[in-house]
């Protein structure tokens, strides 16, 4: 059997799917197949394919647009509808219009993971490391998917359920997170001690703290009063995260001081950088959870008698913990000559993540004796 998708494409002007001694030209959503059978158009209204819409097309003046029956959302491509995924970093949480699975017993991956009905919906609650929740590294997001299988019950329900409209029901759920996370903080933790959150266009967050512990056993960090360190003490600071997940790793790309909390301080200096640790007094200690990352310096403070005050800021990257060719695994990856795409890669990095950070302290340096 011929597979004529491998030359040109088929000629098909978007995808090609082999078949059986013949092949077939398809669309993306929102556009279908012309009369030649290859070039995809636009559809212009609900009544070429019910304008690609999942449910329903409303014809709106000159345009139209897709519309969902009530319990699902419309999904980023504006015309599938799906169910709503609540994704926080504690749990997962996915919420089913009963008029979608009247009949059927909902489940996950694992199947002792069960949904409960509240008479209008049913609700499923679950982690990322529970009810076969599966953590992928994929690009530059962190993706947990799981599925809801519905089956018909086996004896009707209290509430009505005797009949079922379909043999099997199946929800992809999935939840995304970025890689990069950006967190700044003075010598010591905010007082309410609040977590970095990020928002993925899941709704996705995957929080850190900087946390700054009072000695090299980092069990118990400062909370409470502010304390004031001198010049001769040391500084133990690490990154803790607040979900713990099998399968990740992180890496400390770089950690510098400001004697402002602004990120953007033109005065900086360098703790560590490109995951190298830039100071020789930069001393990092061995951490019993493997996302967490402990150090310790001396403490310092910036030239000029009114900088009595100083910040950190560390930039995280979490990575599969089995992908050996992972930013991760490489470590510290001292930087040659930047190249314009480099520089232009880091400038979106640096955007990506320029609006999530978390900004606490300061701590007063004490220089006298």
């Amino acid at each position: 059997d011929e597979n004529e998708c491998e030359q040109n494409n088929g000629g098909c002007s978007e995808f090609c799917v082999n078949l059986k001694n013949s092949y077939r030209c398809e669309c993306g959503i929102g556009r279908t197949l012309g009369s030649d059978g290859k070039t995809c158009e636009e559809i212009e209204g609900c009544h070429n394919n019910n304008g690609g819409c999942s449910h329903t097309c409303i014809e709106v003046e000159d345009t139209y647009q897709c519309e969902c029956p009530r319990g699902l959302v419309l999904s980023e491509d504006n015309h599938t509808c799906q169910v709503p995924v609540l994704c926080k970093s504690s749990s997962i949480e996915v919420n089913i219009p009963k008029d979608l699975v009247g009949g059927l017993d909902l489940s996950l991956i694992n199947t002792s993971c069960k949904g409960v009905s509240n008479g209008t919906h049913v609700n499923i609650h679950f982690s990322l490391k529970s009810c076969g929740t599966v953590v992928d590294v994929i690009n530059d997001k962190i993706i947990a998917t799981n599925l809801v299988t519905g089956l018909p019950k086996q004896t009707p329900g209290s509430n009505g359920d005797i009949i079922v409209r379909t043999s099997k029901l199946l929800i992809p759920v999935t939840c995304e997170f970025p890689r990069r996370y950006t967190i700044s903080e003075g010598y010591v933790p905010n007082l309410k001690n609040s977590p970095l959150e990020i928002m993925s266009r899941n709704q996705g967050i995957f929080p850190f703290t900087l946390e700054i512990f009072k000695d090299k056993d980092f069990d118990e960090p400062y909370r409470g009063a502010l304390p004031t360190l001198k010049l001769r003490d040391s500084l133990y600071f690490g990154i803790e995260p607040l979900v713990h997940v099998n399968g990740l790793e992180t890496l400390v790309e770089s950690c510098f001081a400001t004697p402002t909390s602004k990120i953007d301080e033109i005065l900086k200096y360098y703790l560590i950088q490109d995951g190298c640790v830039s100071d020789d007094s930069v001393k990092q200690y061995t951490s019993k959870d493997h996302l967490a990352k402990h150090f310790q310096v001396p403490v310092f403070k910036f030239v000029g008698k009114d900088n009595k005050e100083v910040f950190l800021h560390c930039r995280i990257l979490v990575c599969g913990a089995l992908d050996e060719s992972s930013r991760c695994a490489q470590g510290c990856r001292r930087r040659v000559r930047r190249s314009a795409e480099t520089e232009e890669e880091e400038e979106e990095e640096s955007d990506h993540v320029a609006n999530h950070i978390l900004t606490g302290g300061p701590i007063r340096i004490n220089f006298d004796d």
